[in-house]
């Protein structure tokens, strides 16, 4: 955690001998003022889409974090620094760099809708629709890609790699639901939208939880979320099931198939 503007003068013996991370802001919106590193060298950072930034232009967008540029409100900030993720290759022909992540849409305990979201060469490598990647609905039983938005347009097979989009199973897919079913009694909030990765090595990661999640999984997913929250609010007025079995009524209920 970078928190105040001195404490850039001790980053590099924080990183140590740490050669990839990302950088994020930690009130940041959209995807803005994150930046991937892959590598470092004599000429500074090295970052996903092969350019260098200096040490310079480092310290200047972390200090550009702190004094709220990318924050929601422009509210002072505070830069983090994580682990860079090395995804599974399961996502490697629909992708364009970039790690592709799933937002799991939780309604009182409930994962009622669920996307990948995929980089592409507009969005920068970055998992972002705002920025220009791709949303992928997911079949909540199956954990199985459905339909597909690029842009409020409907597709069926990625821009950049022209592989399909359709069909692909996701892995891990009942633990993700699980672990986004959870994050209501972690949080208390009814409506939240939980962001997931999946590593090589150490599987389905928690990457970040949005209390203001966006609606485009509606598209990705070609249904309504109205129709789906009604449903549970119908089913369990009380709502005292356990985080096991909102994920079993849920995957029977909004089957696709």
């Amino acid at each position: 955690m970078i928190e105040h503007h001195g404490d850039i003068a001790r980053l590099d013996e924080a990183l140590g001998d740490h050669r990839e991370f990302a950088l994020k802001p930690a009130r940041g919106s959209g995807g803005s003022g994150i930046i991937l590193i892959v590598d470092r060298n004599e000429k500074g950072f090295v970052r996903q889409n092969g350019s260098v930034m200096s040490k310079e232009e480092f310290n200047y967008h972390i200090s550009g974090i702190l004094s709220g540029i990318y924050s929601l409100g422009g509210q002072e900030d505070v830069a983090i620094v994580e682990s860079l993720i090395h995804p599974v290759p399961v996502f490697v022909q629909v992708t364009f760099r970039g790690v592709p992540d799933i937002r799991i849409i939780v309604y009182r305990g409930f994962p009622v809708m669920a996307m990948t979201r995929l980089p592409t060469r507009a969005s920068d490598g970055k998992a972002n629709i705002h920025a220009g990647a791709i949303g992928v609905g997911i079949d909540i039983k199956t954990g199985v890609t459905l339909t597909a938005v690029h842009r409020s347009r409907v597709i069926t097979h990625h821009p950049d790699t022209g592989n399909s989009i359709e069909g692909i199973k996701i892995p891990s897919w009942d633990s993700m639901l699980l672990t986004a079913a959870k994050a209501y009694e972690m949080t208390g909030l009814g409506y939240i939208g939980v962001d997931l990765v999946i590593d090589i090595r150490r599987g389905p990661l928690l990457l970040e939880l949005n209390a203001r999640p966006g609606l485009q999984i509606q598209i990705a997913n070609n249904s309504g979320l109205l129709k789906r929250l009604r449903s549970v609010d119908d089913a369990f007025p009380d709502g005292n099931l356990l985080p096991e079995e909102r994920v079993m009524w849920v995957k029977e209920k909004f089957k696709t198939n």
